[in-house]
């Protein structure tokens, strides 16, 4: 009846807040009835099994109201939370809470550190930070790289013998450290800041770097003077020069076994990477062999004759056409593959899909207003350049062009992209920098896809490859590039 009385008088007054309605039930002085009946009912309470206590609370909770039911949660909410965190260790499970902790994120990590001290135990002789640093270092490219060139992936995993790792503090300062390094490097790639390293090939008739791949120890070129060189990383000099090509080297790759390069003399050839020792020429295409790409046992090679050759690589001696696929009616200038598709590229302005098992046709993306002249494919994106001067994206299940970027001067001769950005170069000796998220969002504006354009190559751009701190490209002016995005020191600072 009081209830009643207080909902009627809130009618009236029509803007009695509910906080008041709640407040009423929270009595100083318990009422004459619950005095006399409340150990009795608790008498029966007591008396029935768990089972039943609970549904008989179901059924009393049932004839309350709302607002009994928000005083009724406050009261269970902290008997109901438990802080396991310092109960496990209590139990001799200090390894469980260890466990459920390393789970969490640096921003978390941060709070659970000041729940308490033993949380902040529990995550300081775990070695939590350290662990989460490790968790980085496995699975992100970004932080594996940066643990080699700054020093301190040596103090991650299992010592040397005889070399303990560094207390928990260290990894606790470590990581903000390694959050300003990665922040600074992205910052870097923004502005365009980098330190620039130059190769001069000297050439000795004619001039030009066509092809180009890259470690931490050596730069392999191709080279318009028919040679392939080798150059080591830290001096900048030529340690190895292949000869053998008697036209220029136009496409290269190579792995820890082989360095595979294709011709204007209409060959593929295999060197060993450690002795450079030609091991087998490939006579196959009858025009310039202008890509080639290999890997798991597969190469696909692409010509000026307008074919596409598929070879099963058995050993670096021993490497059979399997199959020849036609359908271009112009030059095939870039190849790519994985084990689904593999994607050719064309003068004809088309780009190809084929079953990498069958070799089957698959469709054809059309879009480009001239002939293509590079490409890469990862997962479901293309990303191809012209010499319409544009750069296009494309989902190659369904055939639809994602986005076109419009920017370079002249032909689009070299493209790269990783899960971040697009590296673009091309004819007007430009390299350009794209953010690939927002390439990938119709809503974002033409005007913020480019990042940044960097000029100093003097000559058109042949070939770039890039990786989260650095691009290495060439071109026609003899020179091989390196950006370095990572050890970039202000001019300010070197005075």
């Amino acid at each position: 009846m009081e209830t009643e009385k207080i909902i009627q008088e809130t009618t009236k007054s029509d803007q009695v807040p509910m906080t008041y309605l709640f407040d009423g039930l929270r009595r100083t002085e318990p009422s004459p009835n619950l005095v006399a009946e409340k150990d009795v009912c608790l008498k029966y309470f007591e008396k029935w099994s768990e089972r039943d206590q609970v549904e008989f609370v179901e059924h009393l909770l049932g004839n309350m109201c709302h607002y009994q039911h928000s005083h009724v949660n406050a009261f269970l909410k902290p008997i109901l939370q438990r802080d396991f965190v310092s109960l496990l260790p209590k139990k001799g499970l200090d390894h469980v809470a260890e466990n459920i902790l390393s789970y969490l994120d640096a921003q978390s990590l941060c709070a659970a550190e000041l729940v308490c001290k033993e949380w902040q135990r529990v995550i300081s002789e775990g070695m939590l930070w350290k662990k989460l640093i490790e968790r980085k270092v496995r699975t992100d490219s970004l932080w594996r790289g940066l643990a080699e060139r700054r020093g301190w992936g040596k103090y991650l995993f299992k010592p040397k013998p005889g070399e303990p790792n560094p207390d928990h503090m260290y990894y606790r300062k470590l990581y903000p450290r390694i959050i300003q390094d990665i922040d600074s490097i992205e910052n870097n790639w923004r502005c365009g800041r980098h330190n620039l390293q130059r190769i001069n090939c000297r050439s000795e008739n004619s001039k030009g770097v066509y092809c180009l791949q890259y470690d931490d120890q050596k730069i392999v070129s191709g080279l318009r003077d028919n040679t392939i060189k080798i150059w080591d990383r830290v001096t900048l000099q030529c340690v190895q020069v292949l000869t053998g090509h008697t036209g220029s080297v136009l496409c290269l790759q190579y792995d820890d076994k082989v360095i595979i390069s294709g011709s204007s003399d209409s060959t593929v050839r295999v060197w060993d990477v450690n002795t450079g020792k030609m091991v087998t020429s490939l006579i196959h295409h009858c025009e310039a062999v202008l890509h080639l790409r290999f890997n798991n046992g597969m190469m696909v090679t692409c010509s000026k004759d307008r074919s596409i050759a598929v070879w099963d690589m058995v050993s670096p001696s021993e490497i059979n056409l399997r199959r020849v696929l036609v359908g271009h009616r112009a030059a095939v200038n870039v190849v790519d593959f994985d084990e689904k598709y593999v994607v050719s590229a064309s003068g004809d302005r088309t780009i190809k899909v084929w079953n990498t098992s069958s070799c089957e046709f698959v469709r054809t993306l059309n879009g480009h207003k001239r002939g293509i002249a590079c490409l890469q494919y990862r997962d479901r994106l293309v990303v191809s350049g012209s010499s319409d001067n544009t750069i296009r994206l494309w989902d190659i299940e369904c055939g639809a062009c994602l986005r076109v970027l419009e920017g370079h001067e002249e032909l689009v001769r070299c493209i790269r992209f990783d899960n971040k950005r697009i590296v673009s170069g091309a004819y007007d000796g430009k390299i350009k920098v794209w953010d690939l998220a927002a390439a990938l969002d119709p809503r974002a504006p033409s005007g913020t896809l480019c990042l940044r354009t960097l000029v100093e190559h003097s000559g058109r751009v042949f070939r770039l490859q890039f990786d989260e701190f650095q691009i290495v490209s060439s071109s026609h002016d003899d020179t091989i590039l390196i950006w370095d995005f990572l050890n970039y020191t202000s001019p300010d600072s070197v005075r």
